[in-house]
Formats: C-alpha cells, structure tokens, sequence
C-alpha cells in the first residue's frame, strides 16, 4: 500500500535558523525511518526570504496541503515536532484539515501524539532524560558540583501544555537527584488574568520563591528550536542577562535546545510509528 504524504510540522518562526533545524530534523528521521519526512510549519516560516534558507523558501501547512492535494494525494500524516497538546495541533490544525475536506471529501488524514505522548500528566519520560543530560552537561563543562535548575517553556493559554511541563519537571527533579538543589517549572513570559496564573512562576521572578535567592541556575531549555524566545540572543537570553545585572544569582546558564539532542529522534520515530499504525488500521 502506497504510504501516505508525512509532514513534520513545527509552529513556525520568522528567524531563518528555526527552518533550518526543521529540515535538519526532518532529513536526520527520514534517514532513521526510511521514510521521505517533509518540514512544514504551520504560519510564519514562509515570510522568511528564501536567501537566508539556502534559495528554498519555508513551507507553511495551509498552501503545501493544498499543493499536494491538487497533486492527487489524498493520504497524509501530521507529525507535530510539539511538546504538547497545544493549540496549534488540537485545534488550528485540524480545521485547516476540515476546510481542505469540504473540498476534497476523500482525504484520509492523522495527527500523530505530541512529543509528550497521549497523556499530558503522564510525559514520555525521555524528554526528562534528555533535559537531564543538558542540566548534567552544564555542570560538567562548568565544574559544578550543584546548581538550582529551573525547567522554562514559553508559557501556554492551554492548561493542559502547562501539565506537561510540570510533570517533566518533576521527573528531572527525580533523574537529577541530589547534584540539583532545588528544580521548578517556570515560564518564560504568561498571559494576563487569574486565569493564567498556572504558568507562575515566571523565569524573572524565580528568587521570590522560598530558598531560591542566590547561588548558582542552570535554565533547561524545554525549547525545540532556536527562534525569537530561545535563541542565542533570544528572549531567555535576555532575562537571564537581566537576572545577571540585578545580582540576584551568582551565574545563570542555559542548557542546549531539545532539538539538537539525537534522543528526539527516536521520540519522533515512535509517535510516527504508532500514527502509521491508527492510519492503517
């Protein structure tokens, strides 16, 4: 049976060096499958001038979609290079599907499992692992022999994104052990209103809690790829310059991006996996 169109998909960015770690993903599991893998954003990515991709302008999900199908594809799998269940894939995603199925009412298509799995409360817990090895990498490479670390995401309106952070939190805290002081899932910035007040604490005031004042921080990355919020010079970036300035820890340092470790992979292949077999059942 001839196997459906695979798409890789991220949320998108207008910095060039998100699409670039997109196709590098998406190539790296191709070659680990043995199955053609194609990067996909969801928006923004397409605004990005092709110069700064090598000549090869992103591709957003709406258009490509809509290419293939014209095509005379009608099978496709979305694999979402997602934490959790955001927004994006639980509900953004699927209507652009509905509306290209008003049109082409023979489509057959599956979203596989974010990253975390079926469960939000109940994480794969290899993305712990992999946030360990960074925390313990850093301290390593620093001659640390104890930091506090504090697990930060960008912050969600979707509670149930927020659960899976917080319980991958809690596995590192357990992988960790006694070579991390203390560890905390924070979020990088939140929406206003109580009814975002699941996202506290936010990076910038993490000495405000309880036995968090001083010493030193290793900031995990629970970030996929670079962009505005993690890149090298990005929003994380700045906070913890700023953290720096004010004194309020002796020395701040982030871990690598989850994207860059070759665990992921594996995750990828394994929702890929379990998405071809709810395709073919």
């Amino acid at each position: 049976m001839k196997l459906p169109v695979i798409f890789l998909i991220d949320n998108g960015s207008l910095r060039a060096e998100a699409t670039q770690e997109l196709r590098c993903l998406a190539s790296k599991l191709s070659a680990h499958v043995g199955k053609q893998v194609l990067p996909v954003s969801l928006l923004h990515s397409n605004k990005v001038a092709s110069i700064e991709l090598l000549g090869k302008k992103a591709q957003i999900v709406k258009s490509t979609l809509r290419k293939w199908i014209e095509a005379g594809e009608r099978s496709f799998i979305f694999l979402p290079l997602f934490l959790g269940p955001s927004r994006a894939i639980t509900g953004y995603l699927p209507e652009l599907i509905e509306k290209a199925r008003q049109k082409t009412p023979d489509l057959k298509v599956v979203i596989a499992d974010p990253l975390a799995g079926e469960h939000a409360d109940v994480p794969d817990v290899r993305l712990a692992e992999i946030l360990a090895a960074n925390v313990c990498q850093v301290l390593t490479s620093n001659d640390l022999q104890s930091a506090k670390v504090a697990i930060i995401d960008h912050g969600t309106p979707e509670k149930r994104v927020n659960w899976v952070r917080n319980a991958v939190a809690n596995q590192v805290r357990d992988l960790l052990g006694t070579v991390a002081a203390k560890v905390v899932g924070c979020s990088m910035e939140r929406r206003d209103g109580i009814e975002y007040d699941f996202n506290e604490p936010l990076l910038e005031n993490l000495s405000k809690l309880h036995g968090w004042q001083g010493g030193d921080l290793i900031v995990a990355m629970f970030f996929l790829l670079p962009g505005r919020h993690a890149g090298s010079h990005g929003d994380v970036a700045k906070i913890c310059n700023d953290l720096i300035q004010q004194s309020v820890f002796n020395s701040i340092r982030q871990t690598p991006l989850l994207g860059k470790h070759p665990l992921l992979i594996e995750i990828l292949a394994d929702r890929l996996e379990r998405a071809l077999k709810n395709f073919y059942k």
